[in-house]
């Protein structure tokens, strides 16, 4: 099975990246590795990988400060994978803008899914299809740019995909409990209060609203009106 793919695993301990490696390499990735967070960020640059998979106790930089990093200059998907099992760590796991959390130890199996689940969801991003407008409102997926008014405007990774995601569900009534499946993850362990959150941090961003709308749904969630 041949994949075009490219995955970089950072993580300090060499049995689980070899552990990593024969699972992934059944799957046909093409895959790479580093083992402390600076070599972790030069990897990343140079081989401009598909998708991350990230330890967060990391020696020289550690993986928390790795994934902000990273999510400065991409949107590339990144799982983390580490030993911290409380609700707070992954919170703020996600919250940096890691897309899925894996705890120590784990089922190499399920991480493979996981992967595949990540890719699909990235997969066929072309140009067409990358660019939303609505009124004044102009995202880019691809370059992760976003303005309003002409004026860019600068989103966390989470308002980023919260915002869309609406957009690309622009006039549909969206529950809460979707939007938290669907941007967060199904098995993040918030309630739908971040959604309302990041819901009035767009707000605040994003002025004036012109020819759009981000519309309360009393009860249920929110519209992206356009």
């Amino acid at each position: 099975m041949e994949r075009k793919e490219k995955i970089l695993i950072v993580d300090d301990d060499r049995n689980i990246c070899a552990l990593l490696e024969l699972y992934l390499r059944r799957e046909g990735y093409s895959l790479f590795f580093a083992h402390d967070g600076s070599a972790a960020l030069e990897a990343f640059r140079k081989g401009k990988p598909d998708l991350v998979i990230l330890d967060l106790m990391l020696p020289v930089i550690s993986g928390w400060e790795v994934c902000r990093l990273i999510r400065q200059e991409s949107d590339v998907p990144i799982i983390m994978l580490t030993a911290r099992d409380a609700s707070e760590d992954k919170i703020a796991g996600l919250d940096l803008g890691a897309d899925d959390y894996v705890v120590k130890p784990f089922d190499p199996g399920e991480v493979a899914a996981r992967v595949r689940a990540r890719l699909r969801k990235v997969s066929g991003d072309g140009s067409a299809g990358s660019v939303f407008t609505a009124g004044n409102l102009r995202l880019n997926s691809r370059s992760y740019e976003v303005t309003c008014g002409g004026k860019q405007v600068v989103l966390t990774p989470k308002e980023f995909q919260l915002l869309e995601f609406m957009i690309r569900n622009k006039n549909i009534v969206l529950s809460r409990d979707r939007i938290l499946e669907e941007v967060w993850g199904y098995d993040y362990p918030g309630t739908t209060r971040t959604v309302d959150m990041h819901v009035k941090k767009l707000r605040e961003k994003l002025k004036p609203p012109a020819g759009w709308r981000i519309r309360t749904i009393y009860g249920i969630g929110y519209k992206f009106e356009a």
